[in-house]
């Protein structure tokens, strides 16, 4: 028996900022399980409870088994919203911490932003995954650092958490 595709589209006018956030987090080794396990549902709670600008998330999106390596998907309104919860707790603290010890595994997020422009960063990323599949890797410092560089936007990046500047960091 046929079937006819309901196929639909969306309207994304009243969305002229939008900007979408996949990210994702692989154990590397046998002891990134545990912060795997650890860090993944403090990430899935943060994303349900909705935090300003983010209009949708899609959690527990499987890129592979082994190495295991899971994902999300978050749509936030700007990248405004995107920028000034990344700098907020509990985001802070995660990114602080990763930076500081990555727990035997990688983390990683590709952006896609409305207006134009895309960014990634692979942390403890081993393998060539995304953008770095067929696109050059660079080191992400100096103007490469932060999320807005990479997108190419205007004004000022807010400062990093304290003790994590790129100086600190490297």
């Amino acid at each position: 028996m046929k079937t006819h595709v309901d196929r639909r589209t969306v309207d994304l006018s009243l969305y002229p900022d939008l900007v979408v956030v996949y990210l994702g987090m692989r154990v590397n080794v046998l002891a990134g399980i545990r912060m795997l396990l650890r860090l993944g549902p403090q990430i899935q709670r943060a994303g349900a409870a909705l935090p300003d600008g983010l209009l949708h998330c899609e959690q527990n999106i499987i890129y592979g088994l082994v190495p295991f390596h899971v994902g999300m998907r978050w749509y936030w309104r700007d990248f405004a919203s995107l920028e000034a919860w990344t700098r907020s707790a509990p985001h802070r603290d995660w990114w602080t911490a990763f930076l500081k010890d990555s727990g035997g595994t990688g983390f990683w997020h590709e952006t896609y932003a409305m207006r134009g422009g895309m960014e990634a960063i692979y942390d403890d990323v081993p393998r060539p995954i995304g953008f770095s599949a067929f696109a050059p890797v660079s080191k992400a410092r100096g103007g490469l650092f932060s999320a807005r560089r990479r997108l190419e936007l205007n004004g000022d990046s807010p400062p990093p958490p304290e003790g994590m500047s790129e100086r600190e960091i490297y």
